[in-house]
């Protein structure tokens, strides 16, 4: 029965468009989980204001990341997935959430600082309460899950403590979520930074990732400049952090053993291997791609989502947050 089923909630920020690092170390594994179990997710664009946006900027990304979730192979009819912004239950429940939160947990949350100090000119009140509004999303749907990376395990531990906090002195009101770590997917490296993580934050140099939507030639241009190491041997090892990160690459997009890989390739010299790579990975999300155009231009369709999964994130968030009104002394309607 679907409501036996364990709920899980996550969310993007769509502060652009997915790289092939995000996909494989995590993605790909949301399309498993939507069986498994009630997955809700969400487009977390309200969090994005913590930074400055361009309100045209916003809007089309937040769009395209709701496409690429459906792109990628999640269903909109297993799965809830919506912006976080058609749902006021977030702002609301959050407001109340910030009632019980106190200033001292607050003020010790690392990302804060960090964030703090990369924009010394925007530190603003969202920045502060990001993690009230992070746990406003999780309680809102009873999440009994959340997918977590290390960089969250403080805000998690923050929500954790604000529902069982609530639940002290109203009462079996939230359910208490548990960090959900999941398969460990791929693990992939900058390509011109091998030692680093693929990431966004990298954006000072684009040819470090691969966005799910590069054209093809861009893809391979970038895998053709891609850091390697000296010799020429394709070997994975600690010190050929460069190769190393390739063959895991092509291994993610063929499904081929790294040892097999390595076989494959020797004597066959990095230029070779490159090429060789960055065709996998053009041949791997292809179809993501291709799907991913298909619903670019069929907008009523995507529209019609929106809608369908709008109202029901609505309706899960509006009958908790009915009973935390309730229980706090806001008058019935």
């Amino acid at each position: 029965m679907e409501a036996e089923k364990k709920a899980i909630f996550s969310g993007m920020q769509p502060t652009g468009m997915p790289h092939l690092g995000n996909y494989l170390g995590a993605l790909k594994n949301w399309v498993a989980l939507q069986d498994e179990y009630r997955c809700v997710y969400c487009i977390v664009d309200m969090h994005s204001l913590t930074v400055r946006q361009d309100p045209a900027v916003l809007r089309r990304r937040s769009r395209e990341l709701l496409q690429m979730y459906i792109a990628m192979g999640l269903d909109p009819e297993k799965a809830i997935i919506y912006f976080q912004s058609h749902v006021s239950g977030h702002a609301e429940l959050a407001w109340i959430l910030n009632c019980f939160t106190y200033m001292g947990e607050l003020g010790r949350m690392t990302q804060f600082k960090e964030k703090s100090q990369k924009n010394s000119d925007n530190i603003n009140a969202g920045l502060f309460t990001y993690p009230v509004l992070m746990a406003a999303d999780i309680l809102l749907y009873n999440a009994d899950l959340v997918p977590i990376g290390d960089d969250q395990r403080q805000h998690m531990e923050l929500c954790r403590n604000i529902a069982l906090r609530f639940n002290n002195i109203y009462g079996d009101v939230f359910t208490v979520p548990e960090p959900y770590l999941p398969k460990i997917g791929a693990r992939i490296m900058g390509l011109a930074e091998p030692e680093r993580k693929m990431s966004k934050s990298d954006g000072a140099n684009e040819n470090n990732l691969i966005y799910l939507l590069d054209k093809p030639e861009l893809i391979m241009k970038k895998f053709k400049s891609a850091v390697t190491d000296s010799g020429n041997e394709v070997k994975y090892s600690s010190d050929k952090p460069g190769i190393s990160n390739l063959l895991v690459i092509y291994s993610a997009a063929t499904g081929v053993d790294i040892s097999q890989a390595e076989n494959e390739f020797e004597g066959k010299g990095y230029g070779f291997f490159k090429q060789a790579v960055g065709e996998a990975v053009i041949e791997f999300i292809k179809p993501i791609q291709r799907r991913f155009e298909e619903l670019n231009k069929d907008k009523d369709y995507v529209d019609a989502i929106i809608r369908a999964n709008g109202e029901k994130a609505n309706a899960i968030a509006s009958r908790v947050l009915r009973k935390v009104k309730k229980k706090v002394g806001f008058p019935a309607v």
